[in-house]
């Protein structure tokens, strides 16, 4: 373009380059409107040069929507294995292209190619399966059990796996237990009440329900402040047989509703021992004469000893760590309700299984077990 307004003959100009005037003509208008702009090259926007900046942010923004776009569908595929990532890319080819997916979900193109061209052996499709089993019992205990609970639950699903088999393709998948964490204390034991004696003594295995039941508090986090969850566990079948959450620590807000549930589900057997902390909600005279219009006897842990009251602060570490520690934001009191009531009544009372029952849910024990005594 230089050199067109170099001369003033542009019909000799044409000539000498071999063109038509009139594209030379156009050309030069061009150049007198875009500037620099005028001639981007195929598949480039033509524009002045703050044109060209707006294109080139519009490009990078839309190409960066693509990569999102890309990246929440195929997220929930990037922890099942590299197989389920080449289906999701070959599912997609039509819609994304197929660089890009293999980018951004972490394979190589010609790898991606290589395993489209050959199809997998026998023994490539036992272990996806396997590892899809896997993946699907780990989410399914909201990522909180270990190789053992994994192995027992494949086991229960029929497949024949150690734990070593099981704990080597975890570590294929990435897939981790989620950590313990330590809680606060939420009963207080500081004061002058009858304190009973620890008849329990940590014997934790009860051979008929109704037997031994065993309690204990927590506190559980909402917006703006806490709410208390009280339990009341018959350590036969481990089953949570009466519960309540409420806005205070008093007896008529935890331990006395949870009662009024566990009475109302299970029928209470003369001599029942309740165990459960020093805290002033089970040691007060409204609650122990409950215990005693019920022939209960009552059962307590030793000073500063919370292992003896171990299989309740279990329950709430497997609660916290399985529904409230994936939670991304506090509920409110309604919510939290339903959650609770979700978590014990259809989760854990009916479909979790339980290393202390045999890696059986509290279900299929109770079954077993009076199968065992018709016979």
């Amino acid at each position: 373009m230089a050199l067109s307004y170099k001369t003033v003959n542009i019909s000799q100009l044409a000539i000498e380059l071999n063109i038509r005037c009139n594209l030379l003509h156009r050309w030069r208008q061009l150049y007198k409107k875009f500037g620099p702009g005028s001639f981007p090259g195929t598949g480039n926007t033509r524009g002045s040069g703050e044109q060209l900046k707006i294109y080139e942010l519009e490009k990078i923004y839309h190409e960066s929507m693509l990569n999102l776009e890309i990246l929440k569908k195929g997220q929930k595929y990037i922890h099942k294995g590299r197989q389920e990532i080449y289906d999701f890319i070959r599912l997609h080819e039509g819609t994304y292209p197929i660089k890009k997916m293999c980018h951004i979900l972490g394979v190589g193109l010609s790898t991606y190619y290589k395993r489209k061209k050959t199809p997998l052996t026998k023994t490539q499709i036992r272990v996806n399966l396997l590892q899809r089993e896997i993946t699907s019992v780990y989410f399914e205990f909201k990522g909180c059990c270990g190789t053992v609970l994994i192995t027992r639950e494949l086991q229960r699903r029929g497949f024949k796996i150690s734990q070593a088999q099981v704990s080597f393709h975890m570590k294929q998948l990435k897939l981790r237990c989620k950590v313990k964490r330590r809680f606060k204390v939420t009963t207080n034991s500081q004061h002058n009440l009858y304190i009973s004696p620890n008849l329990l003594n940590r014997n934790f295995k009860v051979n008929e329900p109704a037997r031994v039941w065993v309690s204990d508090i927590t506190y559980v986090q909402i917006e703006k402040r806490f709410l208390y969850l009280t339990v009341i566990m018959d350590l036969y079948d481990r089953k949570i047989v009466g519960w309540h959450l409420g806005s205070a620590l008093s007896t008529k807000k935890t331990t006395l509703p949870a009662w009024n549930m566990a009475v109302a589900h299970r029928k209470v057997s003369d001599g029942l021992i309740f165990h459960s902390d020093r805290g002033v909600q089970y040691a007060n005279k409204m609650f122990t004469n409950i215990l005693d219009t019920y022939k209960c006897v009552r059962s307590m842990n030793r000073k500063g000893d919370h292992l003896d009251n171990a299989v309740s602060e279990s329950f709430f570490n497997t609660l916290k760590r399985e529904l409230l520690h994936p939670q991304r934001r506090l509920l409110n009191t309604e919510d939290m309700r339903n959650e609770i009531f979700e978590y014990i009544e259809n989760w854990y009372n009916k479909k979790r299984i339980h290393s202390t029952l045999n890696y059986k849910t509290i279900p299929e024990f109770i079954a077993s077990n009076e199968k065992s005594i018709q016979k």
